[in-house]
């Protein structure tokens, strides 16, 4: 266990609180016109999947738990969870879909992944921060439109809706973040 600062814990972050571990859905740095800067942290405690809610003092020291985090490839989904494998052992994890979440839609075959676990149990996921997706839905181009003017919705391979400049059309493939789904530009492959 190590203190560190409220406002450097991620996404991901194990963190320890009252003796029990809880690894962090959604953290945000709050900083208000007036008044002292939070960190407001949503959590799901490891043992029995209660979540909750906390705001700290951006300068507040929290006890982070250290975990074992590797880098896993993602093989595929089935009844049973999502199933990794560790590339240098060549070990099997499967993680239950209350450790992948929404982050299900984002997965790919083959994808490495950052998976933490603590006693040989994945407890949370870390994806590349951007991902290539195929446009499967969208309105067509209109001719004469600027691609200053905006976005247009757009059904992404994956399931996922985000939107697009005025100029993608159904087919083309583009590199979406994996945090929040929003297109960042048109993939280069």
């Amino acid at each position: 266990m190590v203190k560190v600062i409220a406002s450097s814990l991620r996404k991901g972050n194990v963190v320890d609180k009252d003796g029990k571990l809880y690894v962090i859905l959604f953290a945000e740095n709050i900083h208000p016109g007036k008044g002292t800067p939070v960190t407001q942290l949503d959590m799901r405690r490891i043992g029995d999947g209660v979540k909750v809610s906390e705001r700290y003092r951006t300068t507040e020291m929290v006890e982070r738990a250290y975990v074992e985090e590797r880098e896993h490839t993602f093989l595929y989904s089935d009844g049973e969870g999502f199933h990794f494998m560790n590339p240098e052992s060549y070990d099997q994890v499967v993680a239950p879909e209350s450790v992948v979440g929404d982050m299900a839609p984002y997965l790919q075959e083959g994808m490495a992944v950052q998976l933490a676990q603590f006693n040989d149990v994945p407890i949370s996921l870390v994806l590349p921060q951007r991902a290539v997706f195929e446009v499967v839905e969208t309105e067509p181009v209109t001719k004469g439109q600027t691609a200053s003017s905006s976005y247009k919705p757009a059904m992404l391979s994956n399931g996922v809706r985000t939107a697009v400049p005025p100029h993608i059309s159904a087919g083309t493939r583009v590199v979406v973040m994996t945090a929040d789904g929003s297109y960042v530009e048109r993939a280069k492959d």
